[in-house]
């Protein structure tokens, strides 16, 4: 009788908050997204992430492309996005989210992509080449590019930020303590210094972690610190969504009050611009980080 109450009572600590309730995707302009999507044979991470706030973004007529295929090459614990090794490169691709940004009128797009740890340049070619084709057929788009972890290949990276989009942004994803676990492939240091190096090249540099799982406020207000040091000028924060029982459990439903909170102390840091709040996801609101 003790063991099934402590399940019940472990059941309804992960019930989902109302703050968390979000709407069904629906609308003409969804539909127009969704569409453009199929047709050219599109990845978003708003898909392959299980992103909360598609409806919200795609209804806007606004979607962030994941390119280089939708298979990634590293096994996060937090990740929805497949892993496993990836079958082929589309040097076709740059070209078809360049026409589709064009079709849908974007005025903000927002790329990112999968870990490709098995080519030599990390993908960096494609990256570049992404970001020339939309330059050359949406001329008035500005560009936010989130890059994966280069695992220390600066060449790659001075290469995929070569184009000098408008922000080019590197998530963290959480605090230095889990790191092991919740990245295991990557390193705390490593993706600051990625950040950093990013800053040095005088580019709006970005990232974006996330709370509930486990962390604590001392944590936030370190990697907050850590983030100053490296010239972040943007930081998003949003709440961790278990995607699928095989990833980790949500540890805590962080308030709303929290995330204002810890808003707050980003901005006493001095940070530019910090978006803090259960939904927010590091592509969410884009456009007003420019």
């Amino acid at each position: 009788m003790q063991d099934t109450l402590v399940l019940d009572v472990r059941q309804e600590r992960r019930k989902k908050p109302n703050w968390l309730r979000v709407k069904l995707p629906t609308g003409k302009e969804y539909l127009r997204v969704r569409n453009l999507v199929d047709q050219y044979k599109l990845h978003t991470i708003c898909e392959s992430g299980s992103c909360p706030n598609m409806g919200e973004c795609w209804g806007a007529g606004t979607a962030t492309f994941m390119i280089l295929g939708n298979v990634c090459t590293r096994g996060c614990s937090f990740c929805a996005v497949a892993t496993g090794r990836p079958t082929e490169l589309d040097l076709d691709e740059p070209y078809r989210v360049a026409e589709a940004i064009r079709l849908m009128e974007v005025k903000h797009a927002v790329l990112t992509s999968v870990n490709r740890d098995e080519l030599k340049d990390r993908g960096a070619s494609v990256w570049a080449a992404t970001v020339r084709e939309i330059r050359k057929q949406s001329p008035g788009t500005t560009m936010e590019t989130l890059i994966p972890d280069v695992k220390g290949n600066w060449e790659a990276l001075e290469l995929m930020i070569s184009e000098r989009p408008e922000v080019v942004s590197h998530n963290m994803e959480t605090v230095k303590r889990l790191y092991r676990t919740v990245r295991p492939q990557a390193k705390y240091e490593r993706s600051l210094e990625q950040l950093s190096r990013i800053k040095a090249a005088g580019l709006r540099t970005k990232t974006g972690f996330m709370v509930g799982l486990g962390e604590t406020p001392e944590e936030v207000n370190e990697i907050l610190y850590d983030l100053k040091a490296a010239g972040v000028d943007v930081v998003t924060i949003g709440q961790y969504l278990q995607p699928t029982k095989m990833h980790l459990e949500v540890a805590e439903f962080v308030t709303p009050e929290q995330f204002k909170l810890y808003e707050e102390m980003g901005y006493a840091k001095g940070f530019n611009f910090v978006e803090s709040g259960p939904l927010v996801r590091s592509s969410y609101h884009a456009e007003r980080h420019i």
